[in-house]
């Protein structure tokens, strides 16, 4: 799509003409210093233009940042315009190095650009969140510094033109910028594709300053063109930014970034490698004390991020620790919903079948009993005294169940007014006394509602046999239990194969 833009093609088709001249004057230097004046305005021009039609289509702070870039693009195209009239005036002149007002508006229009960076908002960030950045950033700028410090500024020219020069590692310093805010923020106010030329036109303006340092007369043909490229990339990054929120609704909205940033750590390794090159040096040279300096910021800032981290790593571990325990809660309160009776607290109906099975699978025959009670006349409390108190009635029932059995009973509520107990290593006669136990326990009144209700309970004892399964033994005990009732009711019955004759 930005291919095929007509006004990007004359952008790049003005910026070959111009290095097709540089290359072409090769050696006549007055000639190149005026052909690289020439071209440098109307890729400005572009720039401020294409940032203020961009700033048309955003709002709020991206606004006011597309908004910054435009000024500084109206800075950029003044300075180098008048630069280019001095260079006609001043044969003598070779270098693209510019004269104190070129220089001054370069920097301030750079500057402007970095504060534009500085006070674009984080998205939905905490305080930690924004310390971090902060430290991301301030060691990856201080890498940028030493950098400037040991090669970009010469002293020779901070003698002769301190604008320039101090110009010259504000490029180095603005392309870590750029760097940082397009790499950490997750709110940037442009497109990745956008971003990139821009990005990339720091990078190859840092290598400009690096390019023929040591030059006294001329400088070769390509360092014009690497110095003037720049011009072009700036400029596309608005263009590409304009044609991508014609179709793209998220072009400037805010993007996930990535929890960590190994930038710091590249910038020790960037220190390093500049403290390599000048220890050779004279060993007092300041530029090596500055690099070791530098260092010395860069780990002191690393650490502080590290212990922040750490701090933050220990919060979401009690905080991971908290959602465990929790999670654990709700897992225990879902398992007693699942297997157990809400009323009474007793093992629900599916939950004592499962028990019941197991029991008669690994048990010995005749070891394991099973008791179905039922309760006599609750219905009548129910009609009398209401629902509320027929549930009272039950709790306190499944409560005398829980204190008449042993300890390795399960007691459960199979539904209604019905029970059931599971009596493990239970021969008949402990399966007997098990049933008084609980008659005798029934004798003593339920308080509901502030009136004692004598519950009365119909009990059915099976044994299990060799042949039997669950439901052969929940059939003998539902027998029996009848047969308790037609006897009288408030009385135990023993399951006998006579009953199902």
């Amino acid at each position: 799509m930005n291919r095929r833009d007509p006004a990007l093609a004359v952008a790049v088709a003005w910026t070959v003409l111009a290095a097709a001249l540089l290359f072409t004057f090769h050696t006549d230097s007055e000639a190149q210093v005026s052909i690289f004046w020439a071209f440098q305005p109307p890729l400005d021009l572009l720039f401020a233009v294409w940032s203020w039609r961009v700033s048309r289509m955003a709002t709020g702070a991206t606004r006011r940042f597309w908004r910054v870039l435009t000024v500084s693009g109206t800075l950029f195209t003044i300075g180098d315009t008048t630069q280019f009239v001095l260079s006609l005036g001043q044969r003598d002149r070779w270098s693209t190095t510019g004269g104190d007002v070129q220089s001054t508006l370069f920097a301030v229009g750079l500057g402007l650009i970095v504060v534009a960076m500085l006070i674009h908002p984080h998205a939905g960030r905490s305080g930690r969140d924004r310390i971090a950045f902060w430290l991301d950033s301030a060691t990856v700028l201080v890498g940028g510094m030493v950098v400037a410090w040991c090669f970009a500024i010469n002293p020779e020219d901070m003698r002769t033109n301190p604008v320039g020069a101090l110009a010259g590692a504000a490029v180095v310093l603005t392309s870590a910028f750029a760097a940082v805010k397009m790499m950490l923020s997750g709110n940037a106010p442009m497109h990745r594709n956008a971003a990139l030329p821009m990005i990339f036109a720091a990078i190859v303006n840092a290598v400009g300053v690096f390019a023929a340092p040591n030059a006294e007369e001329s400088l070769p043909a390509y360092v014009y063109v690497i110095r003037f490229l720049p011009s072009l990339l700036i400029a596309v990054g608005p263009r590409i930014q304009e044609i991508t929120a014609r179709f793209d609704e998220t072009a400037f909205g805010a993007r996930r970034r990535k929890p960590y940033s190994l930038l710091p750590y590249g910038s020790i390794f960037v220190v390093f490698v500049a403290m390599i090159l000048v220890l050779p040096e004279d060993r007092d040279d300041a530029r090596l004390w500055g690099a070791v300096g530098g260092l010395g910021v860069i780990v002191a800032m690393v650490v502080a991020r590290q212990l922040l981290a750490f701090h933050d790593n220990k919060r979401l571990i009690e905080k991971l620790d908290s959602t465990l325990t929790e999670l654990r809660e709700h897992q225990v309160r879902l398992r007693r919903q699942a297997l157990f009776d809400d009323l009474t607290g007793l093992a629900n109906r599916t939950h004592f079948r499962e028990e019941v099975s197991a029991a008669l699978e690994h048990a010995e025959p005749g070891t394991v009993s099973l008791l179905l009670v039922d309760l006599d006349g609750f219905k009548a409390v129910n009609d009398t005294l209401g629902h509320a108190a027929g549930d009272a009635l039950l709790a306190g029932v499944a409560d005398k169940l829980r204190s008449a059995v042993r300890a390795g009973d399960l007691p459960a509520r199979l539904g209604g007014d019905e029970f059931a107990v599971l009596l493990r290593d239970c021969d008949h006669l402990d399966a007997e006394r098990t049933a008084q136990r609980i008659l005798q326990a029934l004798t003593v009144p339920i308080p509901v509602d502030g009136t004692a209700v004598r519950a009365s309970a119909s009990i059915g004892v099976a044994c299990a046999e060799s042949d039997d399964d669950i439901r052969s033994l929940l059939h003998a005990a539902d027998t029996a239990m009848y047969a308790a009732k037609h006897d009288g009711k408030g009385t135990w019955m023993r399951y006998d194969h006579s009953m199902s004759s």
